[in-house]
């Protein structure tokens, strides 16, 4: 699989979220609605005060129409890739946790340990008895400077995220 190299600038999440909701001139109660979530609880992801959990993130890029690296800010250079999935590929997803570690030689316990978890979380992800949450997620696309849509099964290819360091 060929490997394309993303470089962006770092950015936060609830820049990224805010600014496209208000770009598509809508106010958090509308976004909420869509949702299926209270408002309140929709400001705190915008707010970075909790993690959206992935389900409502995959909904987010059907909203407008993205990826999700680039609503986690991960690449703020392309909105959506060329073959973009409209959603993710639940069967695909555990396998490529797996095989991704593997690749760079880690073991269940040394990715846990580095995610700040335990080896039955890593276990339970990658066999496809849990979701991921979106954190971890997030953690393992930065380990693995892999996209999370890659991850996921919405692309095919294998992009890397890279992020340039201000200096």
């Amino acid at each position: 699989m060929e490997v394309i190299e993303i470089r962006s600038e770092t950015q936060s999440l609830k820049l990224n979220i805010k600014f496209m909701r208000e770009n598509k001139g809508m106010s958090q109660e509308e976004i909420a609605q869509k949702l299926g979530v209270k408002r309140s609880t929709y400001s705190l992801w915008e707010l970075e005060i909790n993690p959206i959990p992935l389900p409502r993130l995959i909904e987010l890029c059907k909203i407008y129409k993205c990826s999700i690296d680039y609503i986690l800010a991960l690449n703020k250079d392309i909105k959506a890739y060329s073959n973009m999935k409209y959603d993710i590929d639940y069967n695909l997803y555990p396998q490529r946790l797996k095989e991704i570690r593997k690749e760079f030689k880690y073991t269940q316990a040394k990715l846990a340990k580095k995610l700040n978890t335990d080896n039955g979380v890593i276990s339970r992800y990658e066999s496809g008895k849990n979701l991921i949450l979106t954190s971890f997620l997030i953690g393992y696309s930065n380990i693995f400077n892999i996209s999370c849509d890659y991850i996921l099964g919405k692309i095919d290819e294998k992009i890397a995220i890279k992020k340039l360091v201000n200096t």
